[in-house]
This record gives C-alpha cells, sequence and structure tokens, in this order.
C-alpha cells in the first residue's frame, strides 16, 4: 500500500533477540508477554474512558500497519481517503510493510515490542490472531461489536480463547486457473494432475512447459500448497481435537511422494508441476500462469483481476473450485495494544469492514469480501463474475492450525517438506517430533 497524510514512519526491524535455538528464547518470550499483557490491560481500560477523558491536543492520527495493497486501483488507500474526508480529528495512515506474509509478522512483531510503537490498528493474516493476542499485542474488540453479516469462517478466525480480538477484512480461498483453450474433459479430478492428464493438457495448449503450478518456494505460499495437496490425498498434518502432529500418516506420506515425483519428466511426458515451482510465489506462479508455460494454477482470488489488468491483460482463463479442499487465507483488522485512541480506532475498523467498504474493495479491487451479502450483489456480480465459484470455495475451506507459535509451526513445517521434496517426497524420521515441539514454541 501507499501512504497519504504525513511523511511515512518507517516500520521497525526485526532484532536478533537470542540465538534461533537457545534453550532460554520460551521463556523469554513468556516473560516479555507477561509484561505486555500487563501494559495491555491498562490500554483495554480506555475502551470505557468517556470521550471527554480523552486528550484533545489537535487531531490524532490512526496508523495501520498493513501489508502491500494488492487490490485494483488501491481500493484500501481509497477507503482510506474517505474516512479521513469525513474524520478530519482522526485521519488514518497506512504503513506499507513487506510483500511476504513472513516479513510482514517480524516487522509487526518488532513494532510492537518497540520502545515507542506507533501502531493504532494491525492488518494481521488469520493465523496471527491468537500469537498476537495471547502476547498483548492487540486489544479486544469491544462487547458491542456488531459481526452480523459477516461470513462464518473468516470471522471464526478473529476469534481466541472466547474472545473477538478482530473484524476480517479480506478472506482467501485457493482457486483452480485453467486456459479456456482446455476442454471440460482435459481438466483434471485431481491435483497435481496425472501422467494422462498432463498428455490432454500439452494436446490442448501446445507450448506449454508443464500442466500445472503451485507456489513451493519457502515460505507461507509452501504450507499452503503442501497442506492443500495432503488434504486432497484424505492426510493431515494436525489433529486439533486431540492436539496431536498427525503428519506420519500413509496418505500424508503419498501426497508428498506424489508432489515431489509430479515435477519430473517420465517417458517423454511433461512434468504435471513446473519444476520451477520450488522458487515460485503467488505473483510468480501468475506470471507463468500469463506466459503460456502451464495451462493450470492454483492461486488466490487477486489474482483474477490482477490477470484481466494492464497492458497485457488475459482474457482467455476461467476459475474452478480446487479438486480438493482449500486453506482458507486473509487477513484482519485488530486494534493495537499501544494505541491512544481506541475508541477511534475501533470506529476505523468498522468502517473498513462495512458492507460498503467490503463490496467496493471486492467489486472494484478484486479482495475477496468477508460479507455475505457481496456476494448476490448485483453490481459485484456485473465485474466479477466468479463470485459463486469462490463463495463456494470459501464454504469449503479450511483453517490452518490455530496455534500461539504459528510462525514456528510453519516455518518447521516448511523445512520438512522441502526435505521430503528433496528426498522423492520422503518424510524426514523426526518430522513428528519437530512439529510438536514447535506447536509447543520449543526450538529445541
Amino acid at each position: 500500500m501507499t501512504e497519504t497524510g504525513s511523511p511515512r514512519k518507517e516500520p521497525a526491524r526485526a532484532r536478533a533477540w537470542w540465538p534461533r535455538r537457545s534453550p532460554w528464547r520460551s521463556l523469554a518470550w513468556f516473560t516479555t508477554g507477561v509484561l505486555i499483557m500487563v501494559a495491555a490491560t491498562s490500554a483495554r481500560e480506555r475502551f470505557d474512558r468517556p470521550d471527554s477523558a480523552a486528550p484533545q491536543a489537535g487531531p490524532a492520527e490512526l496508523v495501520i500497519y498493513s501489508g502491500v495493497d494488492e487490490s485494483t486501483g488501491g481500493q484500501r488507500e481509497k477507503l482510506i481517503e474517505e474516512w479521513n474526508n469525513l474524520h478530519p480529528e482522526t485521519p488514518a495512515r497506512l504503513v506499507s510493510l513487506s510483500r511476504s506474509a513472513d516479513a510482514q509478522h517480524s516487522e509487526m512483531r518488532a513494532t510492537a515490542q518497540s520502545d515507542t510503537p506507533d501502531a493504532d490498528i494491525y492488518n494481521l493474516d488469520t493465523t496471527w490472531t491468537a500469537a498476537f493476542a495471547s502476547a498483548g499485542f492487540i486489544l479486544p474488540m469491544a462487547p458491542t461489536t456488531d459481526t452480523k453479516g459477516f461470513l462464518a469462517a473468516p470471522l471464526a478466525t478473529c476469534r481466541f480463547s472466547g474472545k473477538l480480538w478482530a473484524l476480517p477484512f479480506n478472506t482467501d480461498a485457493g482457486l483452480l486457473y485453467y486456459r479456456t483453450e482446455l476442454p471440460a474433459s482435459a481438466l483434471p479430478s485431481a491435483l497435481p494432475p496425472d501422467a494422462n492428464d498432463v498428455r490432454a493438457l500439452s494436446g490442448a495448449v501446445p507450448g506449454i512447459e508443464a500442466g500445472f503450478v503451485t507456489p513451493l518456494d519457502t515460505y507461507e505460499g509452501l504450507t499452503v500448497s503442501a497442506l492443500e495437496a495432503i488434504w486432497a490425498e484424505g492426510g493431515d498434518v494436525y489433529d486439533a481435537k486431540n492436539d496431536l502432529v498427525v503428519i506420519d500418516s500413509e496418505r500424508t506420506r503419498a501426497a508428498l511422494r506424489k508432489l515431489a515425483q509430479s515435477m519430473r519428466q517420465v517417458d517423454g511426458v511433461l512434468p504435471a508441476v513446473h519444476p520451477q515451482a520450488l522458487r515460485l510465489r503467488e505473483d510468480t506462479s501468475r506470471e507463468a500462469f500469463r506466459t503460456g508455460k502451464v495451462a493450470l494454477m492454483r492461486n488466490w482470488p487477486v489474482a483474477y483481476s490482477q490477470l484481466r489488468a494492464g497492458d497485457q491483460a488475459m482474457k482467455d482463463f476461467g476459475v474452478r473450485t480446487l479438486p480438493g479442499p482449500s486453506v482458507l487465507g486473509g487477513q484482519n483488522l485488530a486494534v493495537a495494544s499501544s494505541t491512544d485512541n481506541p475508541a477511534a480506532a475501533q470506529a476505523l475498523i468498522t468502517f473498513l469492514t462495512s458492507e460498503e467498504s467490503e463490496l467496493r474493495l471486492f467489486r472494484d479491487g478484486g479482495l475477496a469480501a468477508t460479507r455475505t451479502a457481496a456476494y448476490t450483489n448485483p453490481s459485484v456480480l456485473a465485474r466479477q463474475p466468479y463470485a459463486p465459484i469462490l463463495k463456494e470455495a470459501l464454504d469449503n475451506a479450511r483453517p490452518r492450525p490455530e496455534t500461539t507459535h504459528y510462525e514456528l509451526f510453519s516455518s518447521t513445517f516448511q523445512e520438512i517438506v522441502t526435505q521430503a521434496l528433496g528426498n522423492g517426497g520422503s518424510l524426514p524420521d523426526d518430522a513428528v517430533a519437530r512439529l510438536t515441539k514447535a506447536l509447543q514454541g520449543r526450538l529445541d
């Protein structure tokens, strides 16, 4: 996103407080969290403070920390401009962080832990709610917060330990993008495509280098792609009900073997998955699809508008739901515990997630709406005709594990999957032990 208003304050950068494998790191994080919770408790009381008790020394700027605005036409920025026109006493400013979700997490956490945090609102990945809430970096939403009209699954990612900590800003579910040269009979019933599927794909779309692409670079995209591949085979990684790591199952092993083998060319048949996928992310996967290197792509809904925009607009593609369940994605807006004006911060969140704002973000910007009404709105359907398909994908999407140590879990899972893909799909012997420790926040 770009910034408006006063000059940008550069976000604090992540600091190396402890060696990577220090046995004291978990204890230090716990101690830090306790201290922050004490401060946050005091901050929470400000939600109930009468307006007359708040300082009134000129405009009180509200700073939003967020990833880059990938919406068509910068719709988030336009909503901020509208807020500023309506509320000159509490103008808002977006601070754009890295495009990488992993880097965003580090930058937001470093800001929250800094001596002079300036954040009023965090735009959090749906998987970060538990960690930021338990660390005291965000405040619970006011008890009177209206949650009617939101899709159930995105709203559920805003809750932790019986409290509502955020409101859903945009949601996400993976979609299967396909080139319209493909007859319906050529679309695979499972992913990755099998050899017969790839033959059909290469026959219908000459010049492709592989049948399919999904991001497999070492970042959160790998976590998403690997989970979807495992779920499609009926496997799993974590059993939340019994709090058990279940990655060491035959179905999970079969999924990883299939994914590893799909990047190889066998008997003259093109690879099912583009071998460069190990270095691709969402944007580079999109370009591989746009330029005809692959016939099929897994990507988020925002790619739909991105492919249709600009001088190289692509029209000859369609979307379907994935053959298996998608990972539920998205971002949630939460009030930072460092804010001096929690009531105004929550008012801004309410404005940004209102039905009208969600319609605009989806209709004009291509960001999947968190409000049910958006998926049947005529103006949205005219601009985003695939909305019913996206709604179906969202209804069947599954959340990633809820844990206060999600970042450690995800990075450990990525390491394990990368090892497996480099070894024909075979899991490392210590996969269960490593993931179990990660879910407990342990680095030893």
